[in-house]
C-alpha cells in the first residue's frame, strides 16, 4: 500500500482535510507549491495528473525546464562534528562522502 501518488516521475501526497472534509495534497520533491484535490481518491488522482500537466504546459509555454523530481541531487545540513565523523569515516573505507551517505540511506530506508 502507498500514501503518495505517482504520475511522469511526479510524486504527489495525500492527505484528508477534516475542516474542508475532502482528499487533498501536491506535488513532492519540486521548488513550488502544485496543490490539487478531490472528493474521492479517484478525483484526486485525476487532479493530481491534470496539475502535473498544467504544471509542464505552462514549462513549455514559457520556455523554461521544469523542475526534475528527485534528480538525485540531496543538500542536506549537519552538525559540523557529524559531517568530521563522516569525512573519517569515508576515507578510512576507501569511500566518497556521497557514496558514503548513500550507502548509509539504502540502509536506513529498506530496514
Amino acid at each position: 500500500m502507498s500514501d503518495y501518488l505517482e504520475y511522469r516521475g511526479y510524486l504527489g501526497t495525500v492527505e484528508y482535510s477534516a475542516e474542508d472534509n475532502l482528499l487533498c495534497g501536491e506535488v513532492a520533491g519540486i521548488r513550488g507549491l502544485i496543490m490539487y484535490h478531490g472528493d474521492n481518491l479517484s478525483d484526486l488522482k485525476q487532479d493530481f495528473e491534470a496539475a502535473v500537466d498544467h504544471y509542464l504546459l505552462c514549462c513549455e509555454e514559457e520556455g523554461i525546464p521544469p523542475q526534475a523530481p528527485c534528480r538525485g541531487e540531496l543538500n542536506i545540513k549537519i552538525s559540523p562534528e557529524v559531517h568530521k565523523r563522516l569525512e573519517i569515516f569515508a576515507m578510512n573505507n576507501g569511500k566518497t562522502r556521497n557514496e558514503t551517505v548513500e550507502d548509509a540511506l539504502k540502509l536506513y530506508i529498506t530496514a
